[in-house]
């Protein structure tokens, strides 16, 4: 009988055609939407704290400088799937990711200074003092979860470089589960509000980790080991420092929107709004980034670009059209009003919010895979360039939509998508340039 790990080898055997891509891209498509969808299950538990949405709200925006701090992990994988395909490059990955997690917690804990913490969210994004003290708090309390992030990712991108997808989903989707029995369990027994909040995702992703290492050990033996080309750390580094940049040109995208938003009418309702819509369009679209890794698994990527790409359009089209099952009469109030404690007032909001976000996974699907086509080709700077302009769209988008007055919430949910084709386009220009 043939092992999981070789009927996961099996689907990228050949070209990749609708079939093989889908049977791929699945598994990792359920692992990031399960990913994100352990924010949107925990916020039932920080909405029934003393603040309600508010405090949601904070635990947003110290999650958004969570991720801003972690972007090294996310960059980490393509960096991963192009060294670590021996035992000597797995190493020095594995030492990269160490030191980055250390540095990233580090820097966490400087911004959780009492002077430092209310210059960022009170001064520089601008959050009123309601939304402003859950976020500090919980920007403290998440300290070990950004390292057990850090920690997870040398597994997955053995996983991946072993085609095992659907094993490498597994402790994901154990994560996700067990985040869902959690979360009620805190509400049930009234271990309510942000920090406990920050508890229900922490608890479950050390379990992820731990999981993800048992399920990566097979793949670490059957490692090829070839001393003589091992990359050196300097090597490492270097190729993954513009798609660190660029990641951070992402995060401090969404860091701006948000002090956008702050500043539009009406900003303690328009915030958690936006952030409730956001909170079911982010799984999707950030299954859609996966697109990325297809690339870089189908060798050589340029002989399929053109399948890639029209897989991407189709799948984000698909994908951004699931978050609207829950604007619809019924789902809508028994999500956003019954386990979100949202003002009924607001749900028109909502709506709209999300009618306008449809757009974002298909954005996000693009761009994408023309990052994987940028970095199968050793050209970190054209992703570093398509996500500066990414932050240009983004701010100069929602700059001018505040001036014309656009409600905050609709203001991020436009914004996105934009920044997102506009990235896109800009690498593929590049790529064009460089004869690709």
């Amino acid at each position: 009988m043939d092992s999981p790990a070789s009927k996961d080898a099996e689907l990228t055997s050949g070209p990749p055609d609708a079939r093989r891509l889908t049977r791929f891209f699945l598994p990792l498509a359920v692992q990031a939407a399960s990913q994100s969808l352990c924010y949107p299950l925990v916020a039932m538990v920080a909405t029934r704290g003393p603040g309600g949405p508010l405090d949601l709200a904070g635990l947003a925006q110290s999650n958004t400088v969570l991720f801003f701090l972690g972007m090294f992990a996310i960059s980490l994988v393509p960096t991963g799937m192009v060294f670590a395909r021996t035992r000597e490059g797995y190493r020095q990955f594995y030492r990269m990711s160490l030191a980055a997690g250390l540095c990233a917690s580090v820097a966490q804990g400087f911004l959780c200074l009492p002077g430092v913490s209310h210059l960022l969210f009170g001064r520089l994004i601008g959050l009123p003092p309601s939304i402003e003290a859950p976020a500090q708090i919980t920007l403290l309390a998440s300290i070990p979860l950004q390292l057990l992030f850090f920690s997870r990712i040398p597994y997955f991108v053995v996983m991946y470089l072993g085609q095992a997808t659907g094993i490498a989903s597994l402790a994901t989707i154990g994560r996700v589960a067990l985040t869902a029995l959690l979360s009620p369990l805190f509400c049930l027994a009234e271990l309510v509000g942000p920090v406990w909040a920050v508890v229900a995702l922490t608890v479950p992703v050390g379990l992820e980790a731990l999981v993800s290492w048992a399920f990566a050990r097979p793949f670490l033996r059957n490692q090829p080991s070839t001393p003589q080309h091992a990359p050196r750390l300097s090597e490492l580094f270097w190729f993954n420092l513009p798609l660190t940049m660029g990641g951070y040109f992402l995060s401090l995208s969404t860091i701006f929107l948000a002090g956008i938003i702050a500043r539009a009418p009406e900003p303690e309702r328009m915030i958690p709004v936006y952030y409730l819509a956001l909170g079911l369009a982010s799984p999707v679209a950030f299954a859609s980034s996966r697109m990325q890794t297809i690339v870089l698994a189908f060798p050589p990527a340029d002989r399929y670009r053109q399948q890639t790409l029209r897989f991407a359009a189709a799948a984000g089209f698909v994908l951004g059209l699931l978050p609207l099952v829950f604007i619809l009469p019924g789902p809508a109030e028994f999500y956003y009003v019954r386990l979100q404690n949202l003002n009924p007032g607001d749900l028109e909001w909502v709506r709209q919010t999300a009618a306008v976000l449809v757009l974002l996974p298909l954005a996000v699907a693009l761009r994408g895979q023309s990052e994987g086509l940028a970095a199968w080709l050793k050209k970190p700077l054209i992703v570093l360039c398509g996500h500066a302009v990414f932050l240009l769209t983004t701010s100069a988008a929602g700059i001018l939509a505040l001036s014309a007055g656009v409600p905050g919430c609709l203001i991020g949910a436009a914004s996105l998508p934009l920044g997102s084709l506009a990235s896109s386009a800009t690498m593929r220009l590049a790529l064009k340039r460089h004869r690709v």
